[in-house]
């Protein structure tokens, strides 16, 4: 395969994967910037609205931490240049938030629903803040790399990408998974808790817990004693909780 074609295979999957993450956060606030949102009228009876809504998320865990294993890794670069693994797992991780986003079904009624006051404006600037920490923190670890443009331009180049090296920076002196905390935030602080909201809340939650358990194994399988001894030191998304106790 050229450099050329995997170079802008690279760059279409950032773009879906972008419009893919844009998308999802557009689609579960209170906005009202697209009509198909996750807290419209409820179309499909709730039980079935709610297997759904379910299979979407598992089908959504399933590729995100699925592609992320080593093995998988192994067999897609069978039939992909290794540069574009990466590149891949952007492309179908925005595809699934889209995917998602266009066949998710909103379930009536709400656990919470703020409209105004102090409590209004602390849930909508924290759903702001949530997913903007979720963005800043994949550029204090190189956003480029995690998201495969580095890796396609430095092929283009003819150069060799350098090995991940850990290094303890900005926020992750302090959490260990400041990206997964910010998509916490975003899910959970929003003025209006629709059901349907609430499922998808909760399934994200779940789905991030069990993930960080098969990340963190690789983790320190790859990176070794460095990643053990911070895992030791610092916390899982709250500093001094959730340390692995000596």
């Amino acid at each position: 395969m050229s450099r050329w074609i995997v170079f802008l295979y690279g760059i279409f999957a950032y773009v879906v994967g972008l419009i893919g993450q844009i998308w999802l956060i557009v689609y579960i606030s209170d906005w009202g910037l697209i009509s198909k949102n996750i807290n419209m009228d409820q179309v499909l009876s709730t039980p079935l609205a709610f297997v759904i809504d379910l299979g979407l998320i598992v089908l959504f865990g399933l590729q995100h931490s699925g592609m992320a294993r080593r093995g998988f890794k192994r067999f897609i670069t069978r039939f992909l240049p290794e540069v574009s693994e990466r590149s891949t797992y952007v492309l179908l991780s925005g595809t699934t938030f889209i995917f998602l986003c266009l066949f998710y079904q909103p379930i009536d009624g709400y656990l919470w629903y703020v409209e105004e006051g102090m409590l209004y404006w602390f849930l909508q600037i924290g759903f702001i803040v949530g997913w903007t920490l979720s963005v800043y923190a994949s550029f204090i670890i190189n956003h480029f790399e995690l998201f495969g443009l580095e890796q396609i331009y430095l092929h283009l180049k003819g150069k060799e990408a350098k090995p991940v090296v850990f290094k303890e920076r900005q926020l992750y002196k302090y959490i260990r998974h400041p990206i997964q905390l910010g998509v916490l935030l975003g899910m959970w602080l929003t003025p209006v808790m629709s059901y349907g909201h609430l499922v998808l809340a909760v399934g994200f939650t779940v789905y991030i817990f069990i993930g960080l358990y098969f990340e963190e194994k690789d983790l320190v399988r790859e990176l070794g004693k460095s990643y053990a001894d911070y895992k030791e030191r610092v916390g899982m998304m709250i500093p001094f909780i959730g340390r692995k106790k000596r």
